[in-house]
């Protein structure tokens, strides 16, 4: 057991300058949203509600992203590996197409069809009407965001996550300032409630990538060749459409499916105080999580890399260390968080959300599941994301990811709140089954060996 740990000296210190960027990249990112949701929460559950609906499908969209950076990952990490930046350029500018046009679609639909589109996720005539107006306007930040999410993603996989780190940042900072001035209506500006959290977004969005397209052009480090980037090559685009869109896909439907439990809370008895307690239990399950996918998307990276050297026979040890690294920090980070829930967050939070006593309740059970499943849900989330990914085996891997949530979760979920009205208990222990069979048969798929793959090669 102790040889696992024993690595080549530097290591550890590798795996943490690469984790410790994109936990705080993380970090930012979630904060921000909750950021989002104490101040929106200052208006009232109402308000609270109408924003969690709107952001439904916005989650979806951020997973796509997620998926065409993950997915650009494989590739990207190990020609990294092999010092091959022409080909990275390549990938990027197909991840760049990718991306531009999932955005450009979201915003014309939260654009133009704002309550029509609501209506699909919920029931509550009032919250669907919030809902709209706050959609409306935060659609058209997405299209903005979708280059800044490649660009990141790019430098990321290349080992350098800091980059991104430093434009979410700035980012960060202007969306919180911005929030402040129009949701209240500070500086002269006018009182825009949730219509002003949408506009700040929007605006911090705008700037966040004016900073990443004047950082590309000037960067010495990693040159960009606008030949490669707009025109990247039939053969790169069969091995994107290979490679990277199985982990799209994977995203995205992950993502739908994901979007599906809080649809399922908007149509039971009490959805208001149930949504008001998801989004609270949400942006703080995401703050409590960044470890683990800071874990897992430096597993991907370093497995990535580590084959795209030709160390494959090193591969399988270094997975098992990750796993098992990534079981101990959710071993001990659920411990740390279950404590805080009881001595911090409950008292000391909920208060400055107003919640109600029932909502509060609702709040605590969530979260509650949500720290006690963490060490399962860290080692299966490294394993499938970081691991299996990284080393290539991305239709399994998607295979994997999916069928728990579609097969297992959702119905459960589904039948107990909207067939048999068991309440909220019972449909979140049906998310929660989701990670138990990830666990599960990612654990056997690993070990089976056959994930490791070298996706770069001419014969693939």
């Amino acid at each position: 057991m102790f040889k696992l740990f024993q690595r080549e000296k530097g290591f550890y210190g590798r795996l943490l300058a690469l984790a410790l960027p994109i936990l705080l990249q993380n970090l930012i990112t979630n904060s921000l949203g909750l950021v989002d949701t104490f101040m929106v929460g200052t208006m009232g559950e109402g308000p609270l509600a109408g924003v969690t609906l709107a952001n439904i499908p916005v989650f979806v969209v951020q997973l796509m992203m997620f998926g065409i950076q993950s997915g650009s990952s494989v590739l990207i990490s190990q020609y990294r590996g092999k010092g091959d930046l022409r080909a990275i350029n390549r990938v990027m500018g197909i991840a760049m197409y990718a991306a531009g046009f999932i955005g450009l679609v979201f915003a014309l639909v939260m654009g133009l069809l704002p309550a029509r589109f609501m209506s699909l996720f919920g029931s509550d005539v009032q919250v669907i009407a919030t809902a709209a107006r706050y959609a409306r306007i935060v659609g058209w930040s997405y299209f903005f965001d979708s280059f800044v999410q490649v660009y990141i993603g790019v430098h990321r996989a290349m080992g350098n996550p800091r980059r991104g780190l430093y434009i979410l940042g700035v980012s960060m900072v202007g969306n919180t300032f911005l929030n402040w001035v129009f949701i209240f209506g500070n500086l002269g500006a006018p009182r825009m409630g949730v219509e002003g959290a949408a506009l700040a977004t929007l605006l911090a969005r705008v700037l966040s990538c004016s900073i990443a397209v004047g950082w590309a052009v000037l960067d010495r480090g990693f040159r960009l060749d606008p030949a490669l980037l707009f025109r990247p090559g039939g053969e790169m685009v069969r091995r994107f459409v290979r490679f990277a869109t199985p982990v799209m896909c994977n995203e995205t439907f992950w993502g739908l499916g994901s979007s599906l439990f809080p649809t399922i809370m908007g149509h039971m008895e009490g959805s208001q105080e149930i949504l008001a307690a998801y989004a609270i239990a949400g942006n703080i399950t995401n703050l409590c999580t960044v470890g683990v996918f800071a874990i897992a998307g430096s597993a991907a990276i370093l497995v990535g890399q580590e084959i795209g050297s030709g160390n494959a026979g090193r591969v399988y040890s270094l997975g098992a260390l990750l796993n098992t690294l990534a079981f101990l920090f959710g071993v001990a980070a659920g411990a740390a968080f279950l404590g805080l829930l009881h001595w911090l967050i409950a008292p000391v939070l909920y208060p400055l959300f107003d919640l109600s006593p029932s909502a509060g309740e609702i709040c605590t059970l969530m979260l509650t599941m949500v720290f006690v499943m963490m060490p399962l849900r860290s080692m299966e989330c490294t394993n499938i994301v970081g691991v299996l990914r990284g080393g290539g085996d991305v239709k399994m891997a998607t295979l994997i990811d999916l069928t728990p949530l579609w097969a297992v979760a959702l119905p459960i979920a589904a039948v107990s709140g909207l067939v048999l009205q068991a309440g909220i208990v019972w449909v979140y222990l049906g998310m929660m089954s989701e990670n138990v069979v990830k666990a599960v048969l990612g654990l056997w798929r690993f070990k089976s060996g056959r994930w490791i793959r070298d996706v770069t090669v001419p014969n693939l």
